[in-house]
């Protein structure tokens, strides 16, 4: 089976994180290139489906790469989080779209040749534990306490895409629970390969109850766009300003539902500021003024020390910020947590949500993919080969800079994306 492999032995990561500091980018494309971490191989063993009920074969149609692998591809992961993402071998991919190939015993819920979005979080339930962990007999199947318990699906891993034995979507071949798959009939292949991350920017979005009328999302690459996307959806008349460094994203802001658009850094202040009223506090030695009345909710979909500095000086007392960025060691003075009381939620993969009446994340956005107003059509905005998988890893990486949003591979070029 052809699939792109990542190598996480400690050697090859090392070698490509210390990469990255070297002079002028000369060493920014080392994760794909001679001892990295990723390599394109050809006889990769096709995953093969567990004895027990319940498990598919699929053959991606459509693989997108996620800011996560582009992560992986830079040497930039939390060492934190390997407790969870055991597996030195991984094949990596978390969205993608597929079609059934084979179907084991006990499987109802699709049939060979039905089109696919997938969930790819494996909890207690996919993995044969019985009983299940508290977190999942609580519907929180996102958090499941037994991540790193491969079981019978053999995932060393919260979910598809980081684990071996079953594989991901940058491979011909992946497997999966039946409870994962969500038909999508003749669905367009690019606004279906979105389900994952929009499942994961409706997640974000839910931690926000109400309670306000002025929202920022930082951040306008794909799950920032998507979190604008949810949050008008959710909130139809909440002001949703996005903060951009550039038209690029500026343009896809407007274009998902943002009701403005304001400029990064210390100049968002002022200018929320001068718009929308509130007083600017300067403090000394420091260049971030603080926002009296500052507004009711920011989502950072970055992630960087400046950005979580920004988005706290930007927030009311009371007010909630969400990391839906990149995880990290990061430092930041937590200082306006203390004085104005403000919520920090973190947010992680998708699942089941209360707000939704119990209804999964997934299961919600392919219906919003369904509806032609859901406004995503052209965010998949480059589709190469898997052949071609250093220049899509390349161009991702790039983002604004090579006019991308998300980049998508085609592990089986003989499967015809729906849509064109």
């Amino acid at each position: 089976m052809r699939a792109v492999l990542a190598d996480l032995s400690t050697q090859r990561y090392l070698l490509t994180a210390a990469a990255q500091r070297l002079p002028r980018g000369t060493g920014k494309g080392a994760g794909w290139g001679r001892g990295g971490i990723l390599r394109l191989t050809e006889d990769t063993p096709a995953p093969k489906l567990p004895d027990t009920p319940g498990w598919v074969r699929l053959r991606p149609e459509l693989s997108a790469i996620c800011g996560s692998d582009v992560g992986l591809a830079h040497a930039k992961l939390s060492m934190v989080l390997s407790a969870y993402y055991t597996e030195p071998r991984q094949i990596p991919g978390h969205e993608f779209v597929a079609v059934v190939d084979q179907v084991g015993p006990g499987v109802r819920r699709v049939k060979e040749g039905d089109r696919v979005a997938v969930d790819v979080i494996i909890s207690c339930a996919q993995r044969g534990f019985d009983p299940v962990c508290r977190n999942c007999a609580a519907g929180m199947t996102n958090v499941c306490e037994r991540f790193d318990q491969p079981g019978i699906s053999g995932c060393g891993a919260p979910s598809l895409g980081f684990a071996l034995t079953p594989g991901g979507g940058w491979a011909e071949m992946v497997i999966a629970h039946q409870s994962q798959c969500f038909p999508i009939m003749n669905m367009p292949s690019r606004r279906a390969v979105l389900a994952e991350p929009a499942s994961v920017a409706l997640h974000a979005a839910l931690h926000w109850r109400g309670g306000g009328e002025r929202a920022v999302v930082i951040g306008p690459g794909a799950i920032g766009l998507l979190t604008v996307a949810a949050l008008r959806r959710l909130h139809p008349d909440l002001d949703i300003a996005v903060l951009s460094p550039n038209q690029f994203g500026s343009d896809w802001a407007m274009k998902v539902g943002a009701t403005r658009v304001l400029p990064s850094g210390p100049a968002a202040v002022e200018v929320l500021a001068a718009r929308d009223g509130g007083r600017i506090l300067r403090p000394r030695m420091t260049k971030m003024p603080i926002l009296e009345q500052g507004v009711d909710l920011v989502v950072d979909c970055v992630g960087s020390p400046d950005t979580i500095d920004l988005g706290m000086h930007l927030l009311r007392a009371k007010g909630v910020l969400v990391l839906a960025g990149t995880a990290g060691r990061q430092e930041v003075d937590w200082s306006l947590v203390w004085k104005r009381e403000l919520t920090i939620q973190g947010t992680t993969d998708p699942g089941p949500e209360p707000e939704l009446g119990g209804k999964r994340t997934t299961e919600q956005v392919v219906e919003w993919l369904g509806d032609p107003s859901y406004p995503v059509d052209g965010m998949v905005t480059h589709v190469f080969e898997l052949s071609q998988w250093r220049t899509a890893i390349d161009t991702a990486s790039k983002g604004p800079g090579a006019s991308a949003v998300r980049v998508a591979m085609r592990p089986n070029p003989d499967l015809p994306l729906v849509g064109g």
